[in-house]
């Protein structure tokens, strides 16, 4: 019997993947997706066509396409990249669509329309090498190109690659414009040099000591070395509600590093005990996990700045970026050097984002506390105002829309582009009933930083309250983005979405939603708010039983909350029992500000209740 012939030939491959693609679905699914094809439609397919390759292969974010010529697979590669540049561009950068790239010319077995061997795998190998937005190649792809397409390579040395037996030698392509401007981009035009900034993830810092309550202390140490890096504008730095997705979880640095779509993860540790202070970081290269640089630093309490400072500028020397003057100078401006101000300013920061009426009591004493310890602290005023804002607006507290614009007026006369002080004066406009103010204040935060949190949380709450449910659903989404353990925007976007008709996709945020308030309850279970909005969405996807669980969990919790009250009202109203729904309506709608007021006459959950003769006695008391 005659042995079956082995068809086998010599092929350019060409491995691509999306970087970053788990972040990204994670943090908006759908407008993911949609871009991913419009890139593909427009540019990506018919690029490789341009060039006489042919898509294999397609898994998920990965591709694997075939050329005949390796020449072709690199001009098609170069043209890619330097396209994707282009197509990024206004587009927020942790939104991004990067790829990265490996180029291998080697033996594959043919198999049909399908191809596989070392050929391939070496590609795919390589393309897991490069950085994101790069190419990575073969030592035979460098020496076949060789100058023939005026391409610089950076020589990587050997790696070792998983399930090939010798190392690799391998070559980066250099992607600033080439010496004859013989490659142009997919408009025709020159291309712009590329900056390649190294990307970075500071994971959480794990608290290690022996309080649990001392977690905020080292959630603040990671969050201001992010915001140092963060003015770097040589690095490119996901954000604090990126990499907290991963906190308290045991990590792959090299999986996470490829899940982020980062070439370098920084992760460590803090211990805290009296007046002393134990810091313990380490520098990963995502590719192959190896430590760049370790430490430990243990010092007074009072050093914490300057232990600070010292990690972000060793990150930025091992990253071989240059800093520029005014970067320096932010990197070593801390926002304040009362160590205690700045402990309290953290436990003030994460009651307020609890967002109950006693955490935020306590909160703002947390914040006054601060500022009493230093009163140039920009930051803790802004905090006073946010707490007083929600005191008064869902609770009723007696204090003056103007007594709160002084606060605000405080945090910018001391720090006049702190977006989180533009953001706390819109919110204190906006309950001030002066709306066209507000609006230019929510827009003056995001335009000193459009991934400020809280900018685009308040903005879409105003947005409710005017009846701009489009605009509320861009802001509320992008919210989503910037934090993707936010579970109040997923569920704010459930009530707009219901409110523009848009059914499957309320339902789709309600799920999402319901998945992250789990999460949070998981790990705050002593508070009530993600279960109060949570047993609303429950009550919008039919799950009658679990959204009754729910809202007796947060009643338990918070009986006397107004805002609890209120959340209560809106399940009942979604249930159908629309006389219990209105009993609460009256209690609480009499402690709510003239924000909520609006607010209450633009929600979609108690659209079941405006044709109930006692509406109209409800309408009243919002007079």
């Amino acid at each position: 019997m005659g042995q079956e012939q082995v068809e086998r030939r010599l092929a350019a491959i060409l491995a691509a993947d999306v970087v970053g693609y788990s972040r990204l679905v994670e943090a908006n699914e759908e407008s993911t997706l949609v871009a991913l094809r419009q890139h593909r439609h427009e540019f990506f397919d018919p690029t490789v066509v341009k060039h006489g390759g042919r898509i294999f292969k397609v898994m998920g974010d990965g591709f694997l396409v075939e050329f005949g010529s390796v020449l072709n697979a690199a001009r098609c590669a170069v043209e890619i990249q330097r396209g994707m540049v282009e197509r990024n561009t206004g587009v927020p950068e942790d939104r991004h669509i990067k790829f990265r790239i490996g180029i291998n010319l080697g033996d594959i077995i043919v198999d049909g329309d399908d191809f596989y061997g070392d050929g391939v795998n070496m590609a795919a190998r390589l393309e897991g090498l490069a950085r994101p937005g790069g190419i990575a190649c073969s030592a035979v792809v460098r020496d076949q190109v060789g100058n023939k397409l005026e391409l610089e390579f950076l020589d990587q040395g050997e790696k070792t690659v998983k399930n090939i037996a010798q190392p690799v030698h391998v070559y980066f392509v250099n992607l600033g414009a080439p010496a004859n401007g013989s490659l142009k981009t997919a408009s025709g035009a020159q291309p712009r040099p590329r900056s390649d900034k190294p990307s970075v993830a500071i994971l959480p810092f794990a608290n290690m000591s022996n309080d649990p309550e001392q977690e905020f202390f080292s959630d603040g140490i990671t969050e201001d070395i992010i915001t140092d890096l963060s003015n770097v504008s040589g690095l490119f730095v996901l954000g604090r509600n990126t990499v907290f997705t991963y906190k308290g979880k045991a990590v792959n640095l090299e999986r996470i590093a490829k899940e982020l779509g980062v070439a370098y993860v920084v992760e460590g540790s803090v211990r805290k005990a009296g007046n002393r202070v134990r810091i313990n970081a380490q520098l990963i290269e995502g590719a192959t996990g190896g430590h760049l640089w370790a430490d430990r630093y243990d010092r007074n309490l009072t050093d914490i700045f300057a232990v600070q400072d010292e990690i972000t500028h060793t990150i930025v020397d091992q990253l071989k970026v240059k800093l520029l003057p005014e970067e320096k100078e932010a990197i070593e401006r801390a926002p304040t050097e009362n160590v205690e101000a700045y402990t309290h300013y953290l436990k003030g920061r994460e009651l307020l984002h609890t967002s109950t009426k006693l955490s935020l009591t306590l909160g703002r004493r947390m914040f006054a506390r601060a500022a009493e310890l230093d009163p140039l602290y920009a930051r803790a005023y802004a905090g006073m105002a946010n707490c007083d804002s929600r005191l008064y607006s869902k609770h009723g507290v007696a204090i003056s829309a103007d007594e709160i614009l002084a606060t605000t007026g405080k945090a910018l006369a001391i720090e006049p582009n702190l977006a989180e002080a533009h953001a706390a004066r819109g919110y204190a406009l906006m309950i001030g009933s002066r709306p066209v103010e507000a609006a230019s204040s929510f827009e003056q935060a995001l335009a000193l930083d459009p991934n400020c949190y809280e900018a685009n949380q308040l903005y879409a709450e105003f947005c409710v309250t005017t009846g701009d449910f489009e605009r509320a659903a861009q802001h509320y989404l992008r919210a989503m983005e910037i934090r993707p353990d936010d579970y109040q925007s997923p569920l704010f976007l459930t009530s707009v979405f219901q409110s523009l008709g848009r059914r499957e996709e309320a339902a789709k945020y309600a799920r999402l939603g319901v998945k992250r308030a789990e999460e949070a309850l998981r790990l705050h279970p002593e508070s009530s708010k993600p279960a109060q909005q949570g047993a609303c969405a429950l009550a919008i996807l039919g799950e009658r039983e679990r959204a009754k669980e729910w809202l007796a969990r947060a009643l338990a919790i918070d009986p006397d909350d107004n805002l609890a009250r209120y959340n209560a009202a809106c399940t009942y109203s979604l249930l159908g029992e629309i006389d219990r729904s209105i009993d609460l309506l009256e209690v609480c709608l009499q402690q709510f500000g003239s924000d909520m007021k609006l607010w209450f006459k633009n929600d979609s959950d108690l659209d079941p209740i405006r044709n109930h003769p006692r509406y109209q006695n409800l309408l009243k008391l919002t007079e």
